[in-house]
């Protein structure tokens, strides 16, 4: 691979859905311009190239972005009866995911999930999901919270984070005041409220390997984060869309720069040398 010439990190964002091109067109731009806002350069990866051509483009890429989708993860591969919820797969997005979490965990690439990213990334990691929230919840939990408000709806509930875990630092040390509210514990600030949007029926359940939960939804319980447990490797995933308010919202703009830095990180590494960067990183 030849260095390149510039250190703004190239972020791989494979298209939200392999079937629906308008869907895919329509959601992409929103991913792409948060990238940019925080220094990033948004690679597309189609979903109707061949693995050796998706290969090639994402070998030349520092991070990657898994985005929403309108499909649901087939159940069959978390071992799970399908629900008459459960929305038609999408093989294609599933299958790229896949190629680029493989890359991104061979070569600890930094990785942010969304939405339906969280979910690919957990189910990878051999966990599993909710496949409808209002059929998981206990019936006085079941309508507090509208997790599929939609994008027209800019807060729908709040989040509860742990402010030890990698996206609390990132909040707590943004340099600005980020925070809705939060609990003391001991004298030291236990979680992070934090208020967000909502476009999803299923969330994670079973934690996969190598990841644990850092956020849930205080008012039924919802998982909204995932991290990677891995120090020297990046890996986060959020259940709502911080793309969507990063012109408003602080603490969107932060998670998308923290994603950033990490990349770039990797993308100067890279630019150094060119021919250790890569086996340096491999498990």
């Amino acid at each position: 691979m030849l260095p390149r010439q510039s250190t703004r990190p190239r972020i791989a964002i494979p298209m939200p859905h392999g079937s629906d091109s308008k869907y895919a067109e329509r959601a992409i731009p929103q991913y792409e311009r948060a990238v940019a806002l925080a220094g990033g350069k948004s690679i597309r990866i189609a979903l109707d190239r061949s693995v050796s051509e998706i290969k090639n483009v994402i070998e030349n890429c520092d991070g990657v972005l898994l985005p929403g989708s309108k499909a649901d993860i087939d159940p069959a591969r978390f071992h799970a009866p399908r629900s008459p919820r459960t929305a038609m797969a999408d093989p294609r997005r599933d299958e790229v995911d896949n190629l680029l979490l493989d890359d991104a965990y061979r070569l600890h690439k930094p990785v942010l999930g969304i939405c339906y990213g969280l979910q690919s990334l957990n189910v990878y990691r051999s966990g599993s999901l909710i496949q409808h929230i209002p059929d998981f919840l206990p019936e006085a939990t079941r309508t507090k919270v509208n997790h599929e408000a939609g994008s027209k709806v800019p807060v729908a509930h709040s989040v509860e984070i742990d402010s030890e875990s990698l996206l609390g630092k990132i909040l707590c040390n943004d340099g600005r005041s980020l925070l809705l509210g939060q609990a003391q514990l001991g004298g030291r600030v236990s979680t992070i409220t934090l208020p967000v949007n909502s476009s999803h029926h299923q969330s994670a359940d079973a934690i996969g390997t190598g990841l644990r939960l850092i956020a849930r939804c205080p008012d039924d319980g919802i998982i909204e984060a995932l991290e990677g447990t891995a120090p020297d490797h990046f890996v986060l995933a959020v259940q709502w869309h911080p793309e969507r308010s990063v012109d408003d919202d602080p603490a969107s703009r932060a998670i998308f720069r923290a994603f950033i830095e990490a990349a770039g990180t990797g993308a100067r590494d890279n630019i150094a040398a060119p021919g250790a960067a890569a086996s340096s990183k491999v498990k």
